[in-house]
């Protein structure tokens, strides 16, 4: 298995999708039983296999992902060739960003000498979704952007 299992609500999810395939698989439903009552190793690995490919498609077509900590936001864009970051980090012990008032801080005080803001390009490795793939393991979220376009702008603004 290259990426990870989904789990059983995101399996409930994609129930239809997860049926065309084993239907490409020329596997029907009364089959599909009798593998799971008898081969469960094969119904298991079916599964990795049906998980994979629904983590390719969406690592394919991500454009961006946000990650918040404490004192932190890392916002990627996942370009064709390399990933540009955005980080915004906030020098204030006592500010948390993941909290309604932290982050209402953050934005009252964008231009503040406590926030710092970074760029940086990266390159991906020889396999581009693995190296988006980690960045969800570590806490990222797929977005649509928005932040990362908002604050491009802002910083393309400064310079």
């Amino acid at each position: 298995m290259k990426y990870k299992r989904l789990t059983k609500e995101q399996l409930e999810e994609l129930h239809q999708e997860f049926i065309n395939f084993l239907a490409t698989q020329s596997i029907t439903a009364e089959e599909w039983s009798d593998i799971k009552a008898n081969k469960p190793e094969v119904a298991e690995e079916e599964i990795d296999v049906f998980s994979d490919l629904v983590w390719e498609g969406v690592l394919n077509s991500a454009q961006f992902l946000e990650h918040f900590s404490k004192d932190q936001i890392h916002l990627f864009h996942l370009g064709e060739i390399e990933m540009h970051l955005i980080a915004i980090k906030v020098n204030v012990d006592d500010v948390d960003i993941t909290t309604k008032e932290g982050y209402d801080w953050l934005r009252n005080n964008l231009l503040d000498d406590k926030v710092a803001f970074y760029n940086a390009n990266k390159a991906y490795g020889e396999d581009p979704n693995m190296d988006k793939f980690k960045l969800i393991l570590q806490g990222a979220n797929i977005t649509k952007g928005e932040l990362f376009q908002y604050f491009d702008k802002l910083i393309g603004d400064k310079e």
